[in-house]
């Protein structure tokens, strides 16, 4: 690997286009500065071939529509590391799509490698050590330091020698089918429209409030997300949530009594405590019929249910400890839920449920029949 070049010149982005419309296969990686800002966005995005990497900085060439075709190309195979958050942002603020990719750390899950982060990988398999000084930076600053463009650089100059290595291990265990599956889902992945919706349905803990309490916490979210657009810093920067939680829990009625709040620092009181108690003054005072309330769930499922989920869960520790595969990738919760609730009695049943892979009816789906099958003759 000869190093890297930035691309900062639209014409620089173009020439690269048409030389890497050459090559079949690509590693693609992006940073970006969701730690420092109130609306993240793609500051950098790498790319290499077998020889070469390339800084492609958006911040300076905004139109990266080039790229689209070479990535959406179905022929030509894009490797990334944990590309899910790279495949969501890429087409949430360019519209680019990938059309056929390989993901290093889905493939090492699949190996049944206990460590699958990508600096242990090539560690491990390369003896290469990756500096992650700057896995935290504000990577929309510039000029980019030398340091920086090194360090992002390394991060797509070995993936195509580990995708290597990874699919022959794969081949080997006849896996690599379940991972091309599990990859072709992953190429459709998006970022979720949160609409108009209240904030806390991303507050963890809210569901324990009583509606009063809720509506005091999402004033105090609504204070913050203002405030963090106006400072245009990420809103768990500006002040913790569950710091905001607790306020809506003890319903405070003066600065001092959040004092010993873990979270709310005495610069933190000083500069906004009274903006947070206005907030909490003004949500107690909303109607009854305007509360809020947490949507709730299904519920408890009946103990039929239960007793067959805990089945399932049994079976699959089993399927999980022959394979040495991660119960999880195997069969994650959800899917046995569904499975649990529907109690499929053919394998053409099982086909039916959402969200099941054609690799996990290949693998496990006649024995899951046999063990539901033999459940229901128990009862």
């Amino acid at each position: 690997m000869s190093g890297y070049k930035l691309i900062e010149q639209p014409v620089q982005l173009e020439k690269l286009c048409r030389q890497l419309a050459t090559v079949q296969e690509l590693a693609l990686d992006l940073e970006a500065d969701s730690l420092h800002h109130y609306r993240e966005k793609v500051c950098l995005v790498q790319i290499s071939d077998r020889t070469h990497t390339w800084l492609i900085d958006p911040l300076q060439v905004s139109d990266l529509s080039p790229l689209a075709p070479l990535l959406a190309d179905p022929e030509r195979l894009v490797v990334l590391h944990g590309g899910d958050y790279d495949i969501r942002s890429l087409h949430r603020d360019f519209g680019i799509t990938v059309g056929r990719m390989f993901d290093t750390m889905v493939g090492a899950q699949f190996c049944g490698m206990g460590e699958f982060g990508l600096a242990a990988l090539l560690r491990e398999q390369f003896s290469i050590e990756l500096d992650k000084r700057f896995q935290k930076a504000d990577w929309s600053r510039r000029p980019l330091t030398p340091e920086m463009a090194d360090y992002a650089a390394h991060d797509t100059a070995h993936l195509l020698q580990l995708a290597d290595l990874l699919q022959e291990q794969l081949q080997q265990l006849g896996r690599l089918d379940w991972v091309a599956e599990e990859c072709s889902l992953l190429v459709n992945n998006r970022v979720s429209d949160k609409g108009d919706g209240p904030l806390f349905m991303n507050c963890k803990g809210a569901g324990k409030l009583r509606p009063r309490n809720l509506a005091v916490l999402e004033a105090l979210l609504q204070l913050r997300d203002g405030l963090a657009r106006e400072l245009d810093r990420p809103p768990f920067k500006v002040m913790p949530s569950e710091a905001l939680l607790k306020v809506a829990e003890q319903l405070p009625k003066a600065v001092r009594d959040m004092n010993q709040i873990p979270g709310l620092t005495p610069r933190l009181l000083s500069r906004y405590g009274d903006q947070l108690l206005e907030a909490v003054s003004q949500a107690l005072e909303t109607p009854e019929l305007q509360l809020p309330r947490y949507p709730r769930g299904k519920g408890e499922p009946n103990p039929g249910i239960k007793a067959r989920l805990a089945l399932l869960k049994a079976w699959r520790e089993q399927v999980s400890s022959r394979l040495e595969l991660a119960t999880g990738l195997l069969s994650p919760n959800w899917l046995l839920e569904r499975i649990a609730e529907q109690q499929p009695e053919t394998l053409k049943q099982l086909t039916e449920i959402p969200g099941i892979r054609r690799w996990q009816l290949r693998l496990w789906g006649e024995e899951m029949i046999e063990t539901l099958t033999k459940e229901r003759q128990t009862v």
